[in-house]
């Protein structure tokens, strides 16, 4: 099963493709979707679901999975945030995929033991979980981060439809 992870931003949007087979994991490939904040806002939306279309033909995953919504003190940030995701899920609505969605401390829980870890602690586990990962941004580690919290949700799903 592939699974594509990501971290939506409107500036700087992270992704990762990773294999699942069984228990074993394995990294397919990352990488971060920058669109320049000069750009009118249907634009850069418009990029950012172009971007995330062509990544889903690219890899054509099995399952997707991105970070919830968290509120920032500032609404502003907050709003252009749940716009970038909004074109995000479209695209992976428009891919055909379902979308899985996990809290920030809950990925970071899965990925490094601690719901409270700081980004480099998350890609230090990321890159040991994924032997040949080599993330080109912070974003693109949490975007490995969440694919790997989905498959460990899937795993744990499928174990308890088994019993």
């Amino acid at each position: 099963m592939l699974i594509l992870g990501v971290d939506p931003s409107l500036t700087a949007t992270g992704w990762g493709v990773i294999r699942m087979e069984g228990s074993r994991l394995g990294h397919i490939a990352n990488g971060t979707i920058k669109v320049p904040a000069k750009l009118a806002m249907p634009v850069r939306l418009s990029m950012l679901f172009a971007d995330v279309s062509a990544i889903i033909r690219a890899h054509e995953p099995d399952d997707a999975a991105m970070e919830e919504v968290f509120t920032n003190k500032n609404p502003q940030s907050t709003l252009k945030l749940g716009q970038a995701r909004g074109a995000v899920m479209a695209a992976l609505g428009a891919g055909g995929l379902d979308v899985a969605e996990y809290a920030p401390r809950l990925i970071k829980k899965a990925v490094a033991g601690t719901g409270t870890a700081e980004k480099r602690q998350v890609q230090a586990m990321v890159e040991r979980l994924l032997p040949g990962a080599r993330p080109d941004s912070l974003d693109a580690s949490d975007a490995l981060a969440v694919a790997i919290a989905h498959a460990g949700m899937a795993g744990r799903n499928r174990m308890m439809e088994g019993l």
